[in-house]
């Protein structure tokens, strides 16, 4: 193996070959069963004799961290160190980030086993065809080793751009050619790339509330002051927008979290306000490809004549999240800077995967896939619904929704506020299951439950909501 050894400035040569190896051995990065070089080719390495090395590697064999094989060479011994212990960086106390980063909230995770599994956002893999995606993966490798090893575009692969604008323009009635598209590692980079041109510190961002908290956090990361417009039974009202934003976030299609569309009468009415505060509004259609009923509205994106909106989409939900594949429609205004912003960020996204999602598209396979899960996804949504009618109409109140992964239901009247203390006694009945407090910027809110059911088979649906009727005490 290559391992770094440092001499310089060093007198005990074979004490400090010594004292690195030995530290290396402790810490893990020489790891039990590993061969180590053999003296002479240390030697040459460090320009020592042969001698200084074996001297330190007799010592370590003779203390029982190395161990010698005739005719094969020396090994860190497999015997479990009980003096182990982790390499660390230094503690830096006197460097700290900006204030922002410190006060930031860190929402818990769900845990990777749960159950029954409600969670928000989450697509079924088991839906996923996993056998064809890598063949695609494979076949672009192939591509891969014959034509290129270079940097790629910063907008992403030329393929997958067309491919995109045409499904959007297909199935979401967006305006865009490949040129107007970018590609980027999911919706959240695309947020951050617009932000990153857009905002200025202590500017004013405008975002739903009760909204996407990683929205949310980003923006202000990004320096700016955000905030809540309240959301209601049309969605976002427009005529709540404080004077000094210049920028909205909002979640037309699907509202995030309760579910509602935002009116036509509010989508011209959000439009003329940007055309007349000279703003920005940011359209993420996250998950409104999944819809079981209802024509759905126009995207904003296709409602704006003057180059108002961004428009961002995301293969997390549709397909699975940890392919990291999104992307934004931009005006012709814009384009210049956020491909720079994109080639500051990372330079470019991985190639063969976005080569490989450009053929699943244009063969046809994303909108089978959709097809299929819009079907499941369909099924768990009814029967969710059915269930919090006839079962929980004492203690929460579901909000109509015809799209998506997930639902949100309000706590009926009467009923205590604290759906926290429902979640954690859920929890702890292995359900997972979120409070729509958690997506409130500025605290208590609406109490309520978000319930998600990509995540969940069918047939668990039952005994799971059994289980959290019970949290409900």
């Amino acid at each position: 193996m290559d391992f770094h050894v440092s001499l310089a400035g060093r007198r005990e040569l074979a004490a400090g070959i010594y004292r690195q190896l030995l530290d290396a051995i402790l810490d893990g990065r020489l790891r039990p069963g590993e061969r180590l070089p053999p003296t002479r080719e240390m030697a040459q390495r460090l320009d020592v004799s042969r001698n200084t090395v074996a001297v330190a590697y007799e010592r370590l064999t003779a203390e029982g961290f190395l161990v010698g094989r005739v005719g094969a060479g020396t090994y860190v011994s497999a015997e479990r160190l009980a003096k182990a212990r982790s390499r660390a960086a230094p503690v830096g106390s006197g460097v700290q980030p900006r204030d922002v980063w410190r006060t930031l909230p860190v929402p818990a995770e769900t845990p990777s086993t749960v159950e029954y599994d409600f969670s928000v956002g989450v697509p079924d893999a088991r839906l996923f065809p996993f056998e064809t995606w890598r063949r695609l993966v494979a076949h672009e490798l192939r591509i891969s080793t014959v034509r290129a090893a270079g940097y790629g575009d910063p907008a992403g692969h030329a393929g997958l751009r067309a491919a995109i604008a045409r499904h959007v323009g297909v199935a979401r009635s967006v305006r865009a050619g490949a040129d107007d598209v970018l590609v980027t590692h999911g919706a959240q980079q695309a947020l951050d790339l617009v932000g990153r041109v857009l905002i200025e510190p202590g500017s004013t961002v405008a975002v739903e509330e009760p909204g996407y908290w990683p929205a949310r956090l980003l923006f202000r990361s990004l320096g700016a002051r955000v905030v809540g417009v309240p959301v209601d039974g049309e969605g976002l009202d427009v005529a709540a927008i404080p004077a000094a934003a210049r920028l909205v976030y909002v979640t037309p299609s699907h509202q995030f979290p309760l579910g509602t569309p935002l009116s036509l009468a509010r989508r011209a009415a959000l439009l003329a306000w940007a055309e007349r505060r000279n703003g920005v509004v940011i359209e993420d259609d996250y998950d409104s490809e999944f819809r079981f009923e209802d024509r759905p509205l126009e995207p904003l994106q296709s409602l704006d004549r003057s180059g108002r909106v961004v428009y961002v989409g995301s293969f997390s939900k549709t397909l699975l999240p940890m392919l990291r594949l999104g992307f934004l429609v931009a005006p012709a205004s814009l384009r210049p800077a956020l491909r720079t912003a994109k080639r500051l960020t990372d330079w470019h996204g991985d190639q063969p995967t976005q080569g490989a999602l450009a053929r699943f598209i244009d063969e046809g396979l994303l909108a089978r896939h959709v097809r299929k899960a819009t079907r499941q996804y369909a099924a768990r949504h009814g029967r969710i619904v059915a269930a919090l009618r006839d079962d929980f109409g004492d203690w929460l109140r579901v909000v109509p929704s015809a799209a998506g992964l997930h639902l949100c239901a309000l706590a009926a009247p009467g009923v205590p506020s604290d759906m926290d203390a429902v979640v954690a006694r859920a929890s702890a009945a292995g359900v997972a299951v979120q409070s729509l407090a958690a997506y409130h910027g500025d605290p208590p809110g609406r109490p309520g439950l978000v319930i998600g059911y990509g995540a969940i088979p069918y047939d668990r649906i039952g005994a799971g909501l059994r289980r959290l009727a019970a949290s409900f005490g």
